[in-house]
């Protein structure tokens, strides 16, 4: 997730997931609306969509596998469930309760998922607030073994955003113990002082602070070519990968114990009517 737009939110996502595959199976959830979304351009080989995962009939683990795209990494193949409809068609109404998107991931029974989000953290986490109501953020990083990753680009707007969702996530008591920071370079070189005082202050606030360096490759061509990534660039996708697995553990244990089974949820918020001999994913 990130504070604002232009924080490479959808790289980071990828870099994880790319990475996560050398541990088991792994996919993203992209959650992002069509048109705002790289994703779709991004894959290899495309898969069905989320067209093809209706919210109103039954789904099985092979129809959402089958709906999945496939990318490949220096680690192995990733799934990635986006919308792949022209940009003429219907614009797909896409849940925004972080629990259907759960129930998705179980049906699909990855070991590993990442949740490409679109929301800006504090407003939503301010808003909800003031709405006396639960915000988006926290239902994120209420789901089982959720390690929330923040993004932020390296610049001072960036920063000045990530420290604003990091002062509103502290006043909500969301998990900074467990959140990793991602700060994702713009431009190649030094950092500037702003963004190193900023990395430094967070050190003891998170569990981990990681820098994606500047790759003119993402720039150009997003992940669509990750065989072309820069080594350095794939080495901050595994040190993402080994900081969320190593906050998760702490939290959680190390072997991690297996996702609970989603509960139904009333129609009008499930992606699915998921039968409940459905396996959870381990996270």
């Amino acid at each position: 997730m990130s504070a604002a737009g232009g924080s490479g939110r959808s790289t980071v996502a990828g870099l994880l997931a790319g990475s996560l595959a050398a541990a088991g199976t792994a996919a993203v959830l992209d959650t992002v609306p069509r048109l705002s979304s790289p994703w779709p351009a991004w894959v290899t080989f495309p898969g069905g969509g989320l067209s093809a995962v209706p919210s109103d009939v039954p789904l099985s683990r092979r129809q959402v596998r089958d709906a999945a795209s496939r990318c490949q990494g220096p680690a192995g193949e990733w799934q990635v469930l986006t919308d792949h409809q022209d940009w003429s068609c219907p614009p797909l109404s896409l849940p925004a309760d972080p629990a259907a998107w759960y129930q998705l991931a179980a049906i699909g029974g990855w070991q590993t998922v990442v949740a490409d989000t679109g929301h800006a953290v504090a407003h939503d986490i301010v808003t909800a607030r003031c709405e006396g109501r639960p915000g988006t953020t926290a239902a994120w990083c209420g789901l089982p073994f959720a390690v929330p990753v923040l993004c932020a680009a390296a610049n001072g707007d960036g920063v000045q955003a990530l420290q604003t969702a990091v002062q509103a996530a502290t006043a909500e008591g969301l998990p900074l113990q467990r959140t990793v920071v991602a700060v994702v370079s713009l431009a190649d070189g030094r950092l500037p002082a702003p963004v190193r005082a900023a990395i430094t202050m967070l050190q003891g606030r998170v569990s981990a602070v990681v820098t994606v360096p500047w790759d003119p490759q993402v720039r150009v061509g997003g992940l669509r070519a990750f065989g072309r990534l820069k080594a350095r660039t794939v080495q901050a996708g595994t040190e993402l990968a080994q900081a969320v697995l190593d906050a998760a553990k702490t939290a959680w244990g190390d072997p991690l114990p297996p996702a609970p089974v989603p509960a139904a949820l009333p129609a009008a918020r499930s992606l699915d009517h998921a039968s409940p001999e459905l396996e959870g994913a381990s996270a």
